[in-house]
């Protein structure tokens, strides 16, 4: 099984890992690399492999089911072969199976039961008006999503499977839900897979099957002949209204079996809105039918759990005599239409013999039977209208397949016939009927979103043809290359043939506008301006010297650039001049208070004076004073202390050096000359 991992099917799957095994087929993870998606491959078991009958029932079967379309089906995307294998690409689906569902929460309160039945039975609904009909219906083919929905998986699979084996090898895990048609090997229609739903059903309400035994076979005589124990005995918070569905599609005489799907969703639709509700299915035309298109409903009457379960033992006694009296009366039909049939095969016979022809000469016209006979024409006419006692010497067979599509005949109305009116056939030929479904349609499958490619192929995977015309258009929230919408829109009915478009999206539509010029504009002025051309504003300040505070010094992008609406323009906002407020450098050395004034982007200029108290190096004041605001680069004038200034003392008298004279003090220079005086 794993010696196709890592193989690339038709230049496009690639197999990456075994999630599942089945009876026929081994199912893989793999990689769409055409569609770039995970899907689930199922390639047939090397068994069938040499079986050229079996490939070819599974690959028609498997291309008839690819025609399916609803929510509740898992997709079939491809049917193909590679290098003599046969193989199915599917929808991956992200779940567990009801089966494993069941096993952790079994039973299920009424509730779910309803929830997962309603989408199982619209899944078969749509399958049924395709003409196609599961046959395998049980928790093990039916996905359980992580949001609660249902998908129902393998259409089709069974009817290949029944040609190969009946109640051996895989039958163990089916033969559970099978039908009673089923189990005897008689025709099988819609009603079969309604049965098979009542099992589930029966099997979520109570945590068990209806029947159960050692080995298939004796499991399918109980489906046969058996009669299930009343769900509510078992599960005494069934509501009526369910219990009645479930054992009404569980009915083992097909006839009374619910007639349809559609009949079916009906009721349970009616239960959804009114769990109280009973129902009352009315007899039609005998004892042995039974209508439940149009169920009567009544009010559900108090009853005590102990009333009702003897009131249920003695309906499913009366309905078991009812069912032993059918089979005695269908014996008994069975019985003469033998005894005929041996009759006509004699007479038959007698006719063919050529030892005695003198001897059928002698017999009753009646009763000789014509060498040829002539096919009538059927086409145009309903097969009710036709009763089998007009054409005594044909077999009229209508079949699973022949119910057809055809625009000409209305639905139910005989639209083609095989072999073709006016030839001439042998008595007891086999006439082949083929009624018309009526035109053939589909829904349109909701796309919005879906990239280009993958729009194609949904809708090339329908089962009707289309005429499919592209177009593309802005969208502001779909990326470009994916479906923003088609008409007609989703789930509008569509005909064969119909023309469809489907618009693209060209991604969000660019529109440019230029930008304003607001430099030297106020803030509000320039933000009601760019807001005004569908653009956004985003400010930024900085000083400067020539445009005021609240004012804008410059934009990014310029003014005149084309950019596309809603981008952002960047403006400058001015907070005026730059300042510096001066600190204190009065105390600091000179050194100090130049470093301090020059980290402050400040000039000096120094003074220098004496002062008795201040130490010399030290300064004395500042021009400005501390505090004030002052534009980056001023100067600033601060006064150095030289110190105390010098006193010279008056006692204090130079002496001459020797090779001067010393000049006369003061008082000589004022004596002497007072002295000198004549």
């Amino acid at each position: 099984m794993e010696k196709y991992i890592g193989k690339i099917l038709d230049g496009r799957y690639e197999i990456l890992e075994i999630i599942g095994v089945g009876g026929m087929a081994v199912v893989y993870k793999a990689m769409d690399h055409r569609l770039n998606r995970l899907v689930a491959v199922k390639i047939l078991k090397d068994d069938y492999l040499n079986d050229a009958d079996f490939r070819r029932r599974f690959h028609g079967e498997s291309q008839a089911v690819a025609m399916l379309s609803h929510p509740n089906i898992v997709s079939v995307y491809d049917v193909s072969k590679n290098d003599g294998m046969d193989y199915i690409v599917m929808e991956l689906i992200d779940g567990i199976t009801l089966k494993q569902y069941m096993d952790q929460r079994s039973p299920l309160s009424w509730r779910e039961t309803l929830h997962f039945s309603m989408q199982i039975a619209k899944a078969l609904e749509h399958a049924h008006s395709r003409g196609i009909i599961h046959r395998d219906i049980k928790p093990h083919n039916v996905m359980i999503l992580k949001d609660g929905s249902v998908k129902v998986a393998d259409f089709g699979i069974a009817r290949i499977a029944s040609a190969q084996n009946t109640l051996t090898k895989e039958a163990l895990g089916s033969v559970h839900y099978i039908s009673p048609e089923q189990a005897r090997g008689a025709r099988v229609d819609n009603r079969s897979d309604i049965y098979s739903l009542g099992v589930v059903m029966y099997e979520m309400l109570t945590g068990r099957p209806p029947y159960d035994g050692e080995t298939p076979v004796s499991v399918a005589i109980q489906h046969i002949n058996g009669t299930p124990l009343s769900p509510s005995l078992l599960n005494g918070e069934i509501p009526t209204g369910l219990e009645q569905i479930t054992m009404h599609a569980m009915c083992s005489d097909i006839n009374i079996r619910y007639a349809s799907v559609t009949d079916m969703l009906k009721d349970m639709e009616e239960f959804r809105k009114n769990p109280s509700i009973r129902f009352t299915f009315l007899p039609k035309g005998g004892a042995a039918a039974s209508v439940n298109s149009t169920p009567r409903v009544q009010p559900a009457k108090p009853q005590n759990p102990a009333s009702r379960q003897k009131e249920l033992e003695l309906e499913y006694e009366r309905q078991d005599r009812e069912e032993k009296r059918r089979r005695m009366w269908m014996i008994a039909a069975i019985s003469l239409a033998v005894a005929a049939l041996v009759g006509l095969m004699i007479l038959i016979l007698g006719q063919s013999g050529g030892d005695k022809p003198e001897e059928s000469s002698d017999a009753v016209s009646d009763t000789t039977l014509p060498s040829e006979v002539f096919v009538p024409p059927l086409v145009g006419s309903l097969l009710t209208d036709i009763p089998p006692e007009k054409y005594p010497y044909l077999t009229l067979v209508v079949n699973e397949s022949s119910y057809v599509y055809n625009e000409k005949y209305p639905e139910g109305v005989i639209c083609d016939q095989r072999p073709g009116v006016g030839e001439r056939v042998p008595p007891g030929t086999e006439i082949f009927l083929y009624i018309s479904l009526g035109e053939e349609t589909d829904a349109m499958p909701k796309l919005r979103g879906y990239s280009a490619e993958n729009a194609d192929s949904l809708l090339k995977a329908l089962h009707i043809q289309l005429t499919i015309l592209t177009d593309q258009e802005f969208d502001d929230e779909i990326p470009e290359g994916h479906v923003t919408r088609t008409d007609p829109e989703a789930n509008t009915e569509l005909k064969n043939g119909q023309v469809v478009t489907v618009y693209i999206s060209k991604g969000k539509e660019i529109k440019t506008v230029k930008v304003p010029s607001v430099e030297g504009a106020s803030l509000s002025n320039a933000t009601a301006a760019i807001n005004g051309r569908s653009l956004e504003v985003q400010t930024r300040e900085d000083y400067s010297s020539s445009v005021s505070a609240g004012y804008v010094i410059s934009q990014n992008p310029p003014a005149g650039t084309e950019v596309e609406e809603g981008s952002t323009v960047i403006l400058t906002i001015s907070k005026g001049k730059q300042t510096v407020t001066l600190t204190s450098v009065v105390g600091q050395t000179e050194a100090s208070a130049i470093a301090a004034l020059d980290r402050l982007g400040l000039k000096a200029q120094t003074k220098m004076e004496y002062n008795n108290y201040v130490p010399a190096g030290q300064v004395i004041q500042q021009s400005p004073d501390s505090g004030n605001e002052v534009l980056p680069g001023s100067t600033v004038t601060i006064t150095v202390s030289l110190g105390p200034a010098p006193v010279p003392s008056s006692s204090e008298v130079p002496e001459p050096s020797s090779s001067e004279e010393p000049e006369p003090s003061s008082s000589e220079d004022s004596g002497g000359g007072n002295e000198g005086t004549p």
